[in-house]
């Protein structure tokens, strides 16, 4: 049986979740991790969104320490910092596949 998280950790965690826990930064991560690398405006335009709510979920999340932030003259150049969110993502995302088959097999019958 795996050792109990001490609570620090366990907030630790809670606060990563949070952090994730919102759909405009799960698409920016989406778009960093499919596309690499973008700027804001090229984040703007693959979301459809607002130049300023982009900028302030990226924000949250550079603060987190899930994308890093790299600049070149005026522009700042954003990326996948934690890899384990590849692994998180994928297997998040494929379970909820196979839930959403599995209730389509369901309503089908």
């Amino acid at each position: 049986m795996p050792e109990a998280l001490p609570p620090e950790l366990l907030e630790r965690v809670a606060e990563r979740f949070r952090v994730l826990g919102d759909s405009t930064r799960l698409s920016i991560i989406s778009a960093l991790i499919d596309d690499g690398e973008q700027n804001v405006g090229q984040l703007v335009e693959r979301l459809g969104a607002g130049q300023a709510n982009v900028s302030k979920h990226l924000r949250v999340l550079h603060d987190a320490g899930i994308v890093a932030r790299r600049s070149s003259g005026t522009a700042a150049f954003y990326s996948v910092a934690d890899p384990s969110l590849l692994t998180l993502c994928s297997t998040v995302c494929d379970r909820l596949r196979d839930q959403v088959a599995a209730e389509a097999r369901t309503f089908s019958v």
